[in-house]
């Protein structure tokens, strides 16, 4: 029982400190410069899988990049396209948006909520570009940096050693 609490601390502490420093980049990158918006609020529930459950499949990088793309690019085409109430696209945006997901195989479950963010924020085509792709491609890069490189995790999970 002991063991089980130390390795939860330790998981929760290290996702506590990589979380931090990787949302803190982006919220820099936000808030700091001339770059544009790296932040999209899915990002926050990617640090769980990414620092605290790096072995997950949904944790891998074609997952978090193709499954934040997929969704965010679903909802923009639902609210660009079909005009009903915005309950039903975001309804409609959200079971495609995993549909896709699930088809592709790049399952990331945070995405899941990118379709609501689109239509309730009336994002455009610009959103897919910043946040969703280099926000991702920041999170993927400190994910690798941080459990393959400092962590000496197996991580992504298929990497070939």
């Amino acid at each position: 029982m002991i063991n089980i609490i130390k390795e939860n601390f330790k998981r929760a502490l290290l996702a506590l400190i990589f979380s931090i420093l990787t949302i803190g980049t982006l919220s820099f990158l936000s808030f700091e410069t001339t770059y544009g918006l790296f932040l999209a609020g899915s990002f926050g529930s990617s640090m769980v899988l990414l620092f605290g459950y790096p072995e997950s499949p949904f944790a891998q990088p074609k997952n978090v990049f193709f499954g934040h793309l997929i969704t965010s690019l679903v909802g923009v085409l639902i609210l660009q396209f079909l005009s009903v109430d915005q309950y039903l696209q975001i309804a409609i945006a959200v079971g495609l948006g995993i549909f896709v997901m699930i088809i592709f195989g790049v399952t990331h479950p945070p995405a899941g909520g990118n379709p609501i963010v689109v239509i309730l924020g009336a994002a455009s085509y610009d959103f897919l570009l910043n946040p969703i792709i280099f926000g991702s491609i920041i999170i993927i890069f400190y994910a690798v940096i941080i459990n393959r490189f400092i962590l000496k995790k197996k991580y992504p999970s298929n990497w070939k050693s």
